[in-house]
C-alpha cells in the first residue's frame, strides 16, 4: 500500500485552492471583480422563468443547512451500519462540520453584503464566501472520496463523479440565479470548501499508511 503519490497530489490540490481563494479574497477587497459579477448575475438570471425558478429553488433548498444535515445523517448511518468503517465516518464529520465552521469564520471576517441586484428570495447575513457551495462541495466532495473505492465499475465511479458535480454546480448557480450571492462568493466558497476538504484528506490518508506500516511491521 503506497500512498505517496495521493499524498502529494492532494497537498498539492489543498495548495492551488488556498492560493486560488487567496487571490478571489484579494480581488474582492480591492473591488476588481465587480464586472465579473455583474456580467455573470445578468448573463445566468437572464434565462429567469417561473419553471426554472421553482427549480432554482429546489437546487437551493437542497443546498440549505436543514437538508445537508439530514443528508449528512443518512450517510453517517451508512457509513457505521453498512460499511463498518468508523474511520471514514469521522473524515465524513469533519469535512462536513469543519467546512460550516469556516464559513462563518470567514463571513465575519470579509463582511461583504449581499447583492441587491434582483433578489428572488430574502435572505440575511453576509456573502463571501457561500455558505451553499461550501458545504455542496465539502458533503459531495468527501462522499465521492468515500464512496469511490467501494464502486467496482468504472461506469459506477463515473456516475458517481457526474452526479456529485452537477449538485455542487447546480446548488451553487441556484444561489447566483436567486440573487442572494455573487458568483466570486460561489467560487470563492469552492476554493475555501476544496482547501479544507483536501487537507482533511491528507490527514486521512497519513493515518491510513501509518496504520498500514504499523499492521505490516508487527507481523514481520
Amino acid at each position: 500500500m503506497n500512498l505517496k503519490s495521493p499524498l502529494i497530489f492532494t497537498f498539492i490540490l489543498s495548495l492551488l485552492s488556498i492560493i486560488g481563494f487567496s487571490f478571489m479574497a484579494t480581488l474582492i477587497s480591492k473591488y476588481d471583480i465587480i464586472q465579473f459579477d455583474s456580467t455573470v448575475i445578468s448573463f445566468i438570471q437572464g434565462f429567469e422563468s417561473p419553471m426554472l425558478t421553482i427549480i432554482m429553488k429546489l437546487f437551493s433548498f437542497i443546498g440549505s443547512t436543514s437538508s445537508v444535515i439530514v443528508l449528512s445523517l443518512f450517510i453517517l448511518f451508512f457509513l457505521y451500519k453498512v460499511l463498518h468503517h468508523r474511520s471514514e465516518l469521522i473524515l465524513f464529520i469533519s469535512v462536513v462540520l469543519g467546512s460550516s465552521i469556516l464559513n462563518m469564520v470567514l463571513k465575519l471576517f470579509f463582511h461583504r453584503a449581499r447583492p441587491d441586484l434582483h433578489r428572488l428570495i430574502e435572505i440575511h447575513g453576509y456573502s463571501f464566501p457561500s455558505g451553499h457551495a461550501m458545504s455542496a462541495f465539502a458533503v459531495y466532495g468527501v462522499l465521492s472520496f468515500l464512496l469511490w473505492r467501494h464502486i467496482p465499475t468504472r461506469s459506477g465511479r463515473s456516475i458517481l463523479t457526474i452526479i456529485s458535480i452537477t449538485m455542487i454546480i447546480l446548488i451553487g448557480i441556484s444561489r447566483i440565479y436567486l440573487g442572494v450571492h455573487y458568483p466570486s462568493d460561489i467560487i470563492g466558497g469552492y476554493l475555501a470548501s476544496g482547501f479544507w476538504l483536501t487537507l482533511a484528506i491528507w490527514f486521512y490518508q497519513r493515518y491510513q499508511e501509518k496504520l498500514y506500516k504499523q499492521k505490516h511491521s508487527s507481523e514481520s
